[in-house]
């Protein structure tokens, strides 16, 4: 057979992502692991909070390669940066036992989705195991006291290692901290020591050291909603260990927050007092909350910690019930939905859809509101589509499906374009996946993967380019200079192979339709020369196409489920042929179980239709051995 265009593309870009992650290797890290960083320490010494992320943020998605059919020595290779950094960090005065000192979960999130995926792509290590229980066991009400059972709360904002930590900042209280970063934020508290603009924060110190004040009394103890992404932490010991007790915590934990939210009529609040009342702190506000809904990202933090906790909670006990969650935040920005000229909102983050909006400024288009505050609700922008994707993509939920259409009919832009972007999250893409599990764009794989093929060659030329020391590394405190260097581009991968949307940045889970291992070397992903493609997904069925490039035969074992966790019914395969024109297929029962072997002769392809009873199974991080 003649290869399908999307097949050799996919495969190409599996091979360009090996040598990329290779070339970054031996520009930036040295033979521990660690990253060539000459600085003695972060920023404001023994109190620094900020940081730990970012260095794990660097190599964030090469255990999601290695599960995609990446090479043997990629895993091994990621774990050895995550020691080198855990190692560097600790000297660095960041960590404690390996762990977080102790900062907000916005930023913890991103800095455990490394730790997560190598726990995924190797659930049988005992050491990440070990880890996996202990860093859990800081959240369930232990020492160091970071939780209080009796309450079902977490105590502070900064919270990790070493236990709650009163305040948003080292030091004495000042805001702001880097003006020209928080500026278009705007004021984190409304009013508060008479300040009521930016400008009159920035007139004196004694104003910053009065906001800083009024931060640190308000918003620097007592639960926040971001913090509700500690339930991935849980979640992962669960999976890694089997022991309930990180099962149900999550589920209680995430429980909590609904029930706040239900009690307010559905708005899901971002605070809560050491006493347990919402508001104890900020005057019975229900946001105000410290990465909440009124400072600094509003709908991008709160959101994004509620979906992440609703399908944790939802896939650990089986109740979809924990979806609605998530859906509080998203429907509370919905109901307030406006069309306007991208042009004539002042967005706190305008750095997204900038290429969407290219010439089409003076249309206008569906925007939301993500932050609120006592003047009401404001900073309007477009909804960020990866959430209401995750969503719908756990649920298969009607509802979940019709927030997406009303978000696309009222945009100005066409969701069937891809645009050549790769931003922090390397996320972004999500509105045409979706128009293409519709059937309505048809040729994106082919467009998508050179779009990222091309995202790649631009990262490689841009470390050859680099003008930093490669001895010293870049200067004291740029510590974001290698995750902006990293070329390993998975997003598109996880969309077409698993069938799946990115993992959400602040530190969620993946989710997939199917992962794959490879039956004759007994590892994750895809067999060499093997391409995959899910063409299509429903609450019941996924398409998947399968081809073999190769000229030996190849086994590749399809899991349904990121976690096993779905029960194969029936299996249907037949010829790739293209979809309308497609041979009679034969058919067989499955095996009531998560996991089909698929043996594909040299130039060969297959159409798999599997049906499936969706999360029949408990889930895990088991393999099929």
């Amino acid at each position: 057979m003649a290869a399908p265009a999307w097949a050799a593309a996919e495969r190409e870009l599996l091979d360009e992502l090996d040598s990329a992650w290779r070339t970054f290797a031996r520009r930036y890290t040295r033979a521990d692991g660690s990253l060539v960083y000459a600085a003695g320490e972060l920023g404001g010494g023994a109190d620094e909070r900020d940081g730990v992320d970012d260095f794990y943020e660097s190599f964030f998605n090469w255990p999601a390669l290695y599960l995609l059919g990446g090479a043997d020595d990629l895993l091994p290779a990621a774990k050895r940066h995550w020691e080198g950094i855990t190692a560097q960090l600790t000297g660095l005065g960041m960590l404690v036992d390996e762990y977080e000192r102790g900062y907000d979960w916005f930023h913890q999130g991103e800095g455990m989705l490394l730790f997560y995926l190598l726990c995924l792509a190797d659930p049988d290590d005992d050491q990440f195991r070990a880890r996996a229980a202990r860093f859990a066991d800081l959240y369930l009400g232990g020492p160091p006291g970071n939780y209080d059972p009796a309450r079902n709360l977490i105590r502070a904002p900064h919270v990790g290692a070493g236990g709650p930590r009163v305040g948003l900042a080292g030091g004495r209280p000042y805001f702001p901290w880097a003006p020209e970063a928080f500026a278009p934020y705007g004021l984190p508290l409304e009013g508060a020591a008479g300040i009521t603009s930016y400008d009159d924060l920035l007139a004196d110190q004694a104003s910053g050291r009065a906001m800083g004040e009024a931060m640190w009394e308000r918003m620097g103890r007592g639960d926040t909603a971001v913090n509700l992404a500690a339930t991935s932490l849980a979640t992962n010991a669960y999976f890694m260990t089997g022991e309930e007790r990180y099962r149900d915590w999550a589920v209680r934990y995430a429980g909590g927050w609904l029930e706040r939210g239900a009690a307010l009529g559905g708005c899901l609040p971002d605070n809560v007092g050491l006493s347990g009342a919402v508001g104890e702190y900020l005057g019975g506000r229900w946001y105000g909350g410290h990465y909440g809904w009124s400072w600094p990202h509003g709908l991008h933090s709160v959101g994004t910690a509620a979906v992440i906790a609703a399908t944790n909670a939802a896939l650990l006990s089986r109740d979809d019930t924990f979806l609605d969650l998530g859906r509080m935040p998203l429907d509370m920005a919905m109901k307030r939905r406006t069309e306007l000229e991208p042009r004539r909102s002042r967005m706190s983050m305008p750095g997204r859809r900038v290429d969407q909006f290219q010439g089409r400024e003076h249309l206008k288009t569906l925007l939301v509101p993500y932050r609120v505050a006592d003047s009401g609700w404001h900073d309007f922008q477009p909804m960020q589509t990866a959430l209401p994707t995750a969503l719908w993509h756990y649920s298969s939920a009607e509802p979940d499906w019709e927030r997406l259409h009303i978000l696309e009919s009222g945009s100005n832009y066409p969701w069937t374009e891809v645009y050549p972007f790769r931003d922090k999250e390397e996320a972004g893409h999500e509105e045409p996946w979706i128009t293409f599990l519709d059937g309505r764009n048809p040729t994106y794989p082919e467009r998508a993967l050179e779009a990222a093929r091309h995202v790649v060659a631009r990262k490689v030329a841009e470390i050859a380019e680099d003008p930093t020391d490669p001895v010293s590394g870049p200067r004291s405190g740029d510590i974001h200079h290698w995750q902006n260097h990293n070329p390993v581009v998975t997003e598109v991968l996880t969309q077409l192979c698993f069938g799946a949307p990115q993992v959400l940045y602040n530190g969620g889970l993946l989710q997939a339709r199917v992962r794959y291992y490879d039956s004759d070397r007994r590892r994750p992903g895809l067999p060499g020369d093997v391409a995959s493609l899910v063409e299509r997904i429903s609450p019941t069925s996924t398409i998947i196409s399968l081809v073999n490039l190769g000229h030996v035969p190849r086994a590749v074992i399809v899991q349904a489920g990121a976690f096993a966790e779905h029960r194969i019914e029936t299996i249907a395969f037949a010829p790739l042929e293209p979809t309308g024109n497609r041979a009679p297929s034969q058919r067989q029962d499955g095996n009531a179980d998560a996991f089909v072997e698929v043996r594909l002769a040299p130039r060969a392809a297959t159409r798999l239709t599997l049906t499936m009873t969706p999360r029949a199974l408990a889930p895990s991080y088991r393999g099929p051995w």
